[in-house]
């Protein structure tokens, strides 16, 4: 029996191929395995409370965070606007107007 993935619209495992599409014969839905194979490599990224998070999204700090190099603090319910997810322990990518380019890790802000 073949491996083929499971409909990402119902959740079917009565998944087919016809030609070049997967096909789910339950709720009709199509798509291609290079949108599959698209799919598993995008970037998981939450934040705190579990939502994902995408590119150009903005976010709030939830907790004081110390900026390492500096005296100064980032506060909480500080808003970064327009983050960009990265691979790494630090996780986002970011500009903050009192602060400058910073990377963040995403257990600390919240979706806004």
């Amino acid at each position: 029996m073949s491996n083929l993935p499971n409909c990402p619209s119902c959740s079917s495992t009565y998944t087919y191929e016809d030609g070049s599409l997967l096909v789910c014969p339950e709720c009709a839905h199509e798509w291609s395995l290079e949108q599959e194979q698209a799919a598993e490599e995008q970037l998981v990224v939450k934040d705190a409370n579990g939502n994902l998070l995408s590119d150009g999204d903005t976010v709030s700090v939830i907790k004081d965070l110390k900026v390492k190099g500096s005296s100064s603090v980032l506060k909480i319910g500080t808003k970064v606007k327009g983050i960009r997810l990265v691979e790494g322990d630090h996780n986002i990518d970011c500009k903050i107007p009192s602060f400058g380019a910073m990377k963040l890790k995403s257990e600390f802000v919240k979706k806004v």
